[in-house]
């Protein structure tokens, strides 16, 4: 199995080395195993797990989602429904911040058409 060091999780995932920390001691990551030296070693699960949780957290999740979705993961399969309503909760967050995007998008847009007009004489 592939372990991974704090350095090489941040790279990947884009968290920073506290953040790491942090999710770890809230109980968003479970206990990161370590070597024989004590150092902290990621697995590839934890690294799927955090790409999750970058998805959750990059689409708006307060840490409180999160850390209910991590609960329910955990607790096992009797949860999927729960964690399917919390999920398609979260998609309609994100969908109503994609809508008011793509109107203020609009509106970027039909200003560039005015001052192509404008420049154009």
């Amino acid at each position: 199995m592939s372990v991974y060091t704090p350095g090489q999780v941040a790279e990947e995932t884009g968290f920073s080395l506290d953040t790491l920390r942090y999710y770890e001691r809230i109980g968003l990551l479970e206990p990161v195993g370590r070597n024989a030296a004590g150092q902290r070693r990621f697995t590839q699960d934890d690294i799927g797990w955090l790409g999750m949780i970058r998805c959750l957290r990059d689409t708006g999740m307060p840490i409180a989602g999160m850390l209910r979705f991590a609960e329910l993961v955990r607790a096992g399969e009797h949860t999927v429904p729960d964690r399917i309503a919390l999920l398609e909760a979260h998609d309609r967050r994100v969908e109503a911040q994609v809508a008011n995007l793509r109107e203020k998008q609009a509106a970027i847009r039909n200003k560039i058409g005015y001052y192509r007009s404008v420049a154009a004489g």
